[in-house]
């Protein structure tokens, strides 16, 4: 019998909708579920900007006031902070089932949504990225690490623009 995987997203009191756009955009790109959201500044800014794929249209975008609220037993909480004692993201094992909460574009994770995570990981930057980047770095590593024997010509003819028609010579 095999488990399937979950992906949950969390954004704690997210500010900018360009970004909240490129999550959903990242969340279809690497198979997330669902995008959760909190706080009250998303709400007051803009609709989709960034989502260019329209992902809203196949994920659910949430909003409420937990983001770990209503999860399968399962699921594990994965925070994703620049935090004293947090795992680096390379030397991390992702659950199968998990539900991966970042923090504000301009702030942190409260200490008491920390306190109640499974694991707090950071990718290792100089400096900080933006949330978009740092969410599509997590869920490129999730599936950097979880994938088994794939047709690689087959992923790149489905999932490449329709214009583009690159060769890699001597590849073929």
């Amino acid at each position: 019998m095999t488990t399937e995987s979950t992906a949950i997203i969390g954004l704690h009191n997210p500010k900018n909708p360009t970004n909240v756009g490129a999550v959903l955009r990242a969340a279809g790109c690497y198979n997330a579920s669902q995008v959760r959201y909190n706080g009250t500044r998303y709400n007051r800014a803009a609709k989709f900007q960034t989502d260019t794929k329209d992902a809203h249209e196949r994920i659910g975008l949430v909003e409420m006031e937990d983001l770990t609220s209503a999860l399968a037993e399962d699921v594990e909480i994965v925070c994703v902070e620049l935090a004293l004692g947090a795992v680096p993201l390379p030397h991390f094992t992702h659950p199968e089932k998990a539900i991966y909460v970042f923090g504000p574009e301009d702030g942190s994770l409260p200490q008491e949504v920390v306190d109640t995570a499974h694991h707090v990981v950071y990718v290792p930057t100089t400096g900080c990225m933006n949330l978009a980047a740092t969410v599509n770095v997590v869920l490129y590593d999730r599936m950097a690490k979880s994938m088994g024997n794939i047709d690689h010509h087959q992923q790149v003819l489905e999932n490449r623009d329709n214009k583009n028609r690159l060769i890699v010579k001597d590849s073929v």
